[in-house]
């Protein structure tokens, strides 16, 4: 009888600031191994490198059974899925900027490697094999620390000319008024609405210290006015921005995803009646869903990346 060859699979990879993951994954989405570790993001390049490289090389042992065919990656930072360069990346990646993410990850592995942003890569998730399967377009916007967004055509992302779309924290808001924005700049969403923008608001409100944006959230459940408001706000300030990316992209669905989106039904109920407040009356059915696939959703992306790569 002939030999039946095992189906290959390929390897994801999400590098993140704080945490690096890695996983093994089939073509229809299935998650057959996954490990993780601590990003040395103030040890350098190629300390990073060392430690995602490593994290496939474990896998790769373990799947002894299957042939890893590609890598897709998705990483921290502004990505040139062209090159495979990281353009631009915060401090918590010390070094990470001008590495050849693509070509030395390559050199280290041996296999075809394709790279994208992080937020990219969990817009794709989604789009591929999360609450937004079936539509031929998606509008993701991840509210974190950061806020960040990604548009995905027919499974395709679109990363802009200067491989910098979806800065989407960094557009003017009117409820920031002249905060100031992590960018350098004043009066941005991400200025109101990220996670620790949120925090700092409800210190200014109150005089009160709190932890990070969950205690907030714990004394808005218990009655407090003020954070119960700072959490309205934020919501607000959120959907009003989606409202108008929806007016000028027209995607069939928008999902929001990121840590703060788990902030509950009142910053929910905030954030899809103002998106109805601005969106033209064409677009009134367009679903505002919740992200399902969680840290799945950047690797199953990536993973989507890699089966480009070699189909």
């Amino acid at each position: 009888m002939p030999t039946v060859r095992t189906p290959p699979v390929v390897a994801a990879l999400d590098i993140g600031g704080t945490k690096t993951a890695a996983a093994i994954v089939t073509r229809d989405g299935a998650v057959i191994d996954r490990l993780t570790a601590a990003t040395p993001g103030r040890a350098g390049a190629t300390a990073i490198l060392d430690t995602a490289a490593g994290l496939v090389d474990r896998l790769r042992t373990r799947a002894t059974e299957a042939h890893v065919g590609a890598l897709g990656v998705g990483s921290a930072g502004v990505i040139d899925p062209r090159t495979g360069r990281v353009l631009s990346a915060t401090d918590a990646l010390a070094g990470w900027a001008g590495t050849d993410l693509r070509g030395r990850l390559r050199e280290q592995l041996g296999v075809p490697v394709s790279v994208i942003n992080d937020v990219h890569a969990h817009a794709l998730g989604e789009a591929r094999h999360g609450v937004a399967a079936g539509y031929d377009t998606t509008l993701f916007i991840a509210v974190g620390t950061g806020i960040g967004a990604s548009f995905v055509v027919d499974g395709d992302v679109l990363t802009g000319a200067h491989s910098t779309a979806g800065h989407a924290g960094h557009q003017p808001s009117p409820y920031a008024g002249q905060l100031p924005c992590t960018c350098g700049g004043q009066g941005h969403l991400e200025a109101i609405a990220s996670g620790p923008a949120l925090t700092g608001e409800y210190v200014r409100r109150t005089g009160q210290r709190v932890d990070d944006l969950r205690s907030v959230a714990a004394r808005a459940a218990d009655g407090d006015a003020a954070a119960r408001d700072v959490i309205l706000l934020g919501g607000t300030a959120v959907g009003s921005a989606v409202g108008g990316l929806v007016n000028m992209l027209d995607p069939g669905a928008v999902v929001i995803g990121g840590g703060v989106a788990g902030l509950g039904d009142l910053w929910w109920q905030a954030l899809r009646a103002a998106v109805r407040r601005e969106t033209l009356p064409s677009l009134d059915d367009v679903p505002v869903l919740a992200s399902t696939l969680g840290s799945d959703a950047p690797l199953l992306g990536a993973a989507t990346l890699a089966w480009k790569g070699i189909s």
